[in-house]
């Protein structure tokens, strides 16, 4: 995979977004062949520099293109964040997509022992108990630097009070390539008087 991946994904994942507001259908680009492999990814999507939503996949279920545009959709529309968006507004929109690596597990002693073994700005964890299950990207920790406070919030995003911890909590951790769409302009208010 090469420099191609970055441009290719964000324009896929926004088609994607206006295509499920009523704008025009995308042509499905006939390659590269790495685009239909099975692959995971998240989206997120800013709005304003404010998060507006963030959906994806942990493991490989589809091939990466499919993943791409389903999330895209998925952040754009359904995440309980997400505010109301028309094709219009979707200009707004600043497109994120990152890459996951494998799930790696992640056995520690205990919560002390995954505190100090996480790696700040590397890893992204996924934290699971019984049917319970939250994960934050490794660029979180660009506004969560502290590891126990990064753990703690896994923790309630799994639905589980920061403080909890149990003998049988599993960890995995992973990586991302995260491309990123460049600044959107902000449209200036001019105000003229008559």
């Amino acid at each position: 995979m090469t420099d191609e991946r970055g441009p290719l994904l964000l324009r896929i994942a926004r088609e994607a977004v206006v295509e499920a507001l009523g704008g025009p259908a995308p042509m499905r680009p006939a390659g590269p062949a790495w685009l239909f492999e099975p692959g995971a990814c998240f989206v997120t999507l800013h709005r304003g520099g404010v998060l507006h939503g963030c959906i994806g996949s942990l493991v490989p279920h589809r091939p990466l293109y499919d993943d791409v545009r389903a999330n895209a959709v998925a952040a754009a529309l359904d995440d309980p964040r997400a505010t109301p968006l028309s094709l219009a507004g979707s200009e707004e929109l600043e497109v994120e997509v990152s890459l996951l690596s494998a799930l790696e597990p992640f056995p520690v002693a205990d919560e002390r022992d995954a505190v100090a073994r996480l790696r700040p700005n590397v890893d992204g964890v996924v934290l699971r108990w019984g049917s319970r299950r939250g994960t934050l990207l490794p660029q979180v920790w660009e506004s969560i630097p502290d590891p126990r406070e990064f753990l703690a919030m896994v923790k309630l995003k799994a639905g589980l009070p920061a403080h909890f911890w149990a003998s049988d909590v599993q960890l995995e951790r992973y990586t991302v390539e995260k491309f990123c769409e460049p600044p959107r302009p902000r449209l200036a208010r001019w105000i003229t008087e008559p």
